[in-house]
């Protein structure tokens, strides 16, 4: 049996050692003229082997052994040469060689570990029941009417795992009990299978969603915003999340894109005000904010209504602000810096705004030291007195002691230099100064204003300082909001510029009150370059701001495209947008998610009834987590909530009128009367009121042509505005009874031509403001 010649259906039965193919299956892959081979090439690495035949399986473990195996390659090597480089060999699957570096380091892929869980499921059924096939042996005390066991190990008997199946359908009549709860602990084992397969296909999709290959962007899960802080019980209100409030309590600013009628007002700025308890700015622009909160406001705070075409409003005088000594130039020349920008929408000054603006820092500070009135009112009337030209005016501005005592006088050093300045410029020159910074105090003639401006009733450090909280509405109609504008820009420049001056220590401990900025359609106040470089330090004082726009456009149109309000706020809030920029800016602030696309591919015969090959094949892709198109397409109660170093949040949006502990704060707002406000604060001392100063003919002893305007100036020493009451009676100057045309002793004839035409164009000026009556008192008596 040993020299056996090796049959050609034996052949069919072997294996090459080499390489492990089908002999069969080889050579159906040579070509045609390759295939009938000697017979001595086919018994290639069989010479040597053992019969086919063999009396016991023991004796099979002996027919490939090394040695074999090593005198087949010697045998085959010198056969096998010239078919190198001919016969195509295929890869054998697991053969080091055919693997490609890639595919040693890929990860498992989602069919391996499908077959990996169904491995582990029938692991733990198997070893459910074997254990309760153990465990029922152990309480039949391992009788023999069980069998013989399989194996025994540390002297324990071990059964087959199918062993309980039999004695149960054997043994149940004898011990129903012991087999009932052996059944219980196996099928024990197929729940814990399916909580297995359960865990194990929640793993796979957490797996599915670990892919990061094009981004991580998701949403954030509800234990990250507990983390963050967002659900504490203070704070302004971002939205509501399932059943909880979405708040915030930090310093960090808030910036919301709403568009109009979304829901902003009732979602986020009506609730943050039923619950902030320091003080507030509020830019309410219809008042429905005041009409909503104030009334439970009021219950801890002062409630002001700053609306400046209302004469019940409460009073603020923007000068009254300026703090004498070495502060009062810097705070005069920001309140000339508002006024010259009433829009906003100056990024540069031609030379008309450059020179009013130094001609309004002089006659403001002539106003505080030397008028009654300390008003914007009267530094209009003032510069555009009818009785008086306007170098007699800057004569005046010259002429007054301002600093020095009735024995030594002094003007003001700022004062005369702006008065100077404009008295050395042309005629013609002269004029276009004086009519552009008219322009800018045009506001101030309407008699509304100039009451709701003549006086305070509350100054900018109670808002912070107070005894009791502060809660400031600005409302202004919306038919007065350009109109307006210049004196809002004014009052929040103020509050801003004055509030962060000085740091001293912790603003929690050394400020007695929190500031809210609660600023709806914040871009309608236009540029207020302050403001927009304060939101980088403003949290620091203790003030945060709120501030809310329609769209992305609203600010750029306002502070441009490379502003720093966005950059500045901490917490971002979008409703749906109805504008494609904001929502493209939005979906990138989102950022990229990495999906996992599966596509099939069925192939088979064409006319089999199916198609019975199928090719699924998975592929990683990028997309935005909401794309412009779906940012715009939001559901009405939806939000989008993006907090810096957090997920973004999907949260709803609130209603007030829909949630009960909002409607029962919701109080009859105060009734506003004639008269002294009601609810004020504490009133404080400011350093003007009281000190009014007069020209002294000593400073003009240098000035020849200055003396004689002061002798021949003949206007009103002071006239208050037609819209503010009476509460002194004005003194008026005789009018000069000699004939205009009669020249003055030092007069030449030109100089007394030229007083005419003076006199002659201050008639006819002062007609042009109230020519529209048609009444004869409007010419001012004594011309």
């Amino acid at each position: 049996m040993a020299g056996r010649a090796t049959s050609r259906s034996d052949l069919d039965r072997l294996v090459v050692p080499q390489t492990g193919l089908d002999v069969t299956n080889f050579l159906s892959g040579l070509p045609a003229c390759h295939r009938q081979l000697p017979d001595h090439v086919l018994t290639i690495g069989t010479n040597d082997m053992s019969p086919l035949r063999h009396s016991s399986p023991r004796e099979c473990a002996n027919i490939d052994t090394p040695r074999r195996r090593a005198t087949a390659r010697q045998t085959a090597s010198h056969r096998t040469k010239s078919y190198i480089g001919r016969i195509p060999v295929p890869a054998v699957p697991g053969d080091a060689r055919s693997i490609s570096p890639e595919q040693r380091s890929k990860p498992v892929t989602p069919t391996k570990l499908l077959i990996g869980q169904i491995a582990i499921v029938f692991a733990i059924v198997l070893l459910g029941v074997w254990a309760a096939t153990q465990w029922c042996a152990h309480m039949l005390a391992f009788q023999e009417q069980l069998g013989a066991p399989w194996f025994v190990a540390a002297g324990w008997p071990i059964y087959e795992p199918w062993k309980l199946l039999e004695w149960w359908f054997q043994f149940d009549a004898y011990a129903p009990e012991v087999f009932d709860k052996a059944g219980m602990l196996a099928g024990t084992s197929g729940f814990m299978g399916c909580a297995a397969a359960i865990a194990g296909s929640l793993w796979r999709a957490r797996q599915r969603g670990l892919v990061t290959t094009y981004g991580s962007s998701r949403w954030a899960a509800t234990r990250e915003i507990e983390k963050a802080g967002l659900f504490q019980p203070a704070g302004v209100f971002l939205g509501k999340l399932k059943d909880r409030y979405l708040r915030h309590d930090g310093p960090e600013h808030v910036m919301a894109f709403a568009p109009t009628r979304s829901g902003k007002g009732v979602g986020l700025v009506v609730p943050t005000l039923l619950s902030w308890s320091g003080s507030a700015v509020i830019h309410d622009i219809k008042g429905e904010n005041w009409q909503l909160s104030s009334g439970w406001r009021s219950r801890f705070s002062h409630c002001l209504l700053f609306n400046p075409t209302d004469p019940r409003s409460a009073r603020y005088n923007p000068l009254l602000e300026v703090r004498k000594g070495s502060d009062e130039i810097r705070d005069v020349q920001n309140i000339a810096d508002i006024l010259v920008d009433p829009e906003g929408a100056l990024e540069r000054r031609n030379h008309w705004e450059k020179t009013s603006h130094s001609l309004l820092v002089g006659a403001i500070l002539h106003v505080l030291y030397a008028e009654e009135e300390k008003t914007l009112a009267r530094v209009a009337t003032f510069l555009s007195d009818p009785q008086r030209s306007f170098a007699a005016t800057l004569r005046r501005m010259m002429t007054t002691n301002h600093l020095g005592a009735a024995n030594k006088p002094q003007v003001h050093p700022v004062v005369a230099s702006a008065a100077r300045e404009v008295l050395n410029k042309s005629e013609n020159e002269r004029s276009g100064v004086l009519s552009t910074a008219m322009s800018f105090l045009g506001l101030y003639r309407d008699p509304t204003v100039a009451a709701v401006t003549s006086d305070c009733d509350w100054r900018i450090a109670d808002l912070m300082d107070a005894e009791w909280p502060m809660s400031l509405y600005l409302v202004v109609p919306p038919s007065d909001i350009s109109r307006t504008k210049p004196l809002v820009r004014l009052i929040l420049n103020q509050i801003g510029r004055r509030l962060t001056e000085r740091l001293e220590g912790d603003p929690k401990k050394s400020r007695k009150h929190q500031l809210l900025m609660m600023l709806d359609e914040f871009p309608a106040l236009g540029r207020l370059d302050f403001f927009e470089t304060a939101l980088a330090f403003m949290a620091g004082y203790g003030i945060r701001a709120y501030l809310i726009a329609q769209s992305l456009n609203q600010i750029s149109k306002a502070y441009g495209d490379n502003n720093a309000i966005l950059d500045n706020c901490h917490l971002r809030i979008a409703f749906s947008s109805n504008d494609e920029r904001t929502a493209k800016r939005i979906s990138d602030a989102l950022g990229t998610a990495t999906e996992l696309r599966s596509m099939r591919n069925y192939a088979g015969h064409r006319l089999a009834p199916w198609l019975s090959h199928v090719m699924v094949s998975r592929q990683e892709t990028a997309r935005p987590l909401l794309t412009p198109g779906e940012v715009m397409q939001l559901p009405p109660a939806d939000e989008l909530v993006l907090v810096s170093g957090l997920p973004p949040i999907r949260a709803k949006k609130l209603r007030y009128y829909e949630d009960h502990n909002f409607t029962e704060r919701v109080l009859p707002s105060p009734v506003l009367r004639d008269g002294p406000y009601a609810d004020c604060p504490m009133s404080r001392p400011d350093d003007w009121t009281g000190q009014v100063r007069g020209v002294d003919r000593r400073l003009a002893s240098d000035d020849e042509s200055a003396g004689a305007a002061l002798a021949d100036e003949g206007g009103v020493q002071q006239q208050r505005h037609p819209g503010l009451p009476e509460e002194h009676t004005a003194v008026t100057q005789e009018p000069d009874q000699d004939d205009l045309s009669r020249p003055a002793d030092d007069d030449s004839e030109a100089m007394a031509d030229k007083r005419v035409m003076d006199r002659i164009s201050t008639v006819a000026g002062a007609y042009g403001i109230n020519e529209g009556r048609g009444d004869d008192k409007d010419i001012v008596p004594g011309f």
